[in-house]
């Protein structure tokens, strides 16, 4: 967490056509928003690596014409470079092309210049220049179940990358479809760990894998509590994700894309439900950010200056964030209409800071020097 006597707070905004960067001081009240970059590419996954006193921003483009691929600034957007040939790319011999980069993961304080990048199709990705180049991790890649990892309503992809912060040969990725797999060994073998999710849409609802997880986050105080949600399932673990339990009691909907941990809070996430797979709204037209403090015990609504009545539109995976302003986190939200309320009350009050924006894909935001 981080708190200084002046300092910026940075707000990436990924959209299907394009990248905006906002920037407030800290109290987050006024945002002044720059033009585009990379206007009419496909922004699905950004990052701010701000590891080892310097501040790289990490961008995952889908050009129409030039597919996907990693893009990085060190001076705060003023330029962009890209690696000749591409920074993720796929061994010939595997006979398949990246069709987007899906999550863009700086690794802990611990370890800077790590990076680890997720694409469609379900494939992970290790970069140990800051992001510059990336390498396949075989093991994952090479993994049995690959074969049957069924596509998702937005396609087959590895969306969620969490590495360990205590123990480096520990990541955790999840996938729609397939759930989410675990390494204990830096990558070389993975396991399922889905117990306890359930798949209501195949034959056998408990299977091993073949879960549509739409996110996980880690608590910041118990590396080993994890908060998912699920394709209809809100489920925490206690465990390191060996077992998860439900914890959708209390809220209106067990349907939603994001959750969101605390960055230093134990206990604490938020969650943004729709009706359902088939109703991709929020309850009753009434946009709400769902929070619990007790980790997934009880669950309350923020909702002071969001709409109320009237709004159809959805919030992605990756469209709801925090930041890490210490005396009171942010909160940020883009929705598929264009529009992006922050909070710098934890989710108690929100403030709508850009609108008419293309659909917003992914939010990240981080405060600096």
């Amino acid at each position: 967490m981080r708190h200084t006597a002046s300092m910026t707070v940075l707000l990436m905004v990924g959209t299907r056509k394009g990248l905006w960067l906002a920037r407030s001081d800290d109290a987050r009240q006024r945002w002044e928003f720059g033009d585009p970059h990379f206007f009419m590419q496909e922004i699905p996954a950004c990052a701010i690596d701000a590891r080892a006193g310097s501040v790289r921003l990490l961008v995952g483009a889908r050009s129409q014409h030039w597919g996907a691929s990693v893009f990085h600034s060190d001076d705060g957007g003023a330029s962009w470079q890209e690696p000749e040939g591409g920074a993720v790319k796929f061994p010939a011999v595997a006979d398949t092309a990246v069709g987007a980069i899906w999550q863009l993961r700086p690794d802990t304080e611990a370890r800077p210049g790590l990076v680890w990048a997720g694409t469609e199709p379900s494939a992970l990705w290790r970069s140990d220049d800051g992001g510059e180049s990336f390498a396949l991790v075989e093991g994952l890649w090479d993994h049995p179940h690959r074969p049957t990892w069924e596509p998702g309503g937005g396609g087959q992809a590895i969306h969620t990358v969490l590495p360990h912060p205590e123990d480096d040969k520990r990541v955790l990725v999840a996938m729609s479809t397939g759930g989410i797999y675990q390494t204990s060994d830096g990558g070389d073998s993975w396991n399922p760990s889905n117990q306890g999710i359930k798949a209501q849409y195949l034959p056998d609802p408990w299977p091993a894998y073949g879960q549509c997880v739409h996110k996980v986050a880690r608590d910041a105080v118990d590396p080993d509590r994890l908060f998912v949600q699920n394709h209809h399932g809100v489920y925490r673990s206690v465990d390191g994700g060996g077992t998860w339990t439900s914890i959708a009691d209390g809220l209106p909907s067990d349907f939603g894309f994001p959750v969101v941990a605390h960055p230093a809070r134990g206990g604490t996430a938020w969650l943004v439900p729709l009706v359902a797979d088939a109703e991709r709204i929020p309850p009753g037209g009434s946009l709400a950010v769902w929070r619990t403090t007790d980790s997934g015990d009880s669950w309350s609504p923020g909702s002071n200056g969001l709409p109320r009545s009237g709004f159809y539109a959805s919030v992605l995976r990756d469209a709801c964030t925090a930041d890490d302003v210490a005396d009171q986190t942010g909160l940020y939200l883009g929705a598929r209409d264009g529009s992006v309320y922050a909070s710098a009350d934890e989710g108690k009050s929100w403030s709508e800071i850009a609108r008419h924006l293309p659909d917003i894909l992914c939010l990240r935001a981080a405060s600096l020097p």
